[in-house]
């Protein structure tokens, strides 16, 4: 019988072990806050794809409008 190994599975001793790594290099009072700034840039993350997304509609309608204008004239 062949032991699978899966990349990249971590495992929950594995998660404790990187819990108590942190803990020793940020201290439990630095916690709270690395968590508070990873959350503003998750959040500035998704503002700024949402206006990537606008943008691109914007833009494929002022670039559609056009085309739909000269069908409307030709017929």
């Amino acid at each position: 019988m062949e032991l699978m190994i899966m990349p990249m599975a971590i495992v929950a001793w594995e998660w404790i072990i990187i819990v108590l790594v942190i803990l020793l290099l940020f201290g439990g009072k630095k916690i709270p806050e690395l968590m508070k700034g990873l959350g503003k840039g998750v959040k500035n993350f998704k503002e700024g794809m949402r206006e990537v997304d606008n943008d691109v509609k914007e833009i494929h309608d002022e670039i559609k409008k056009p085309s739909e204008e000269k069908e409307s004239k030709s017929e």
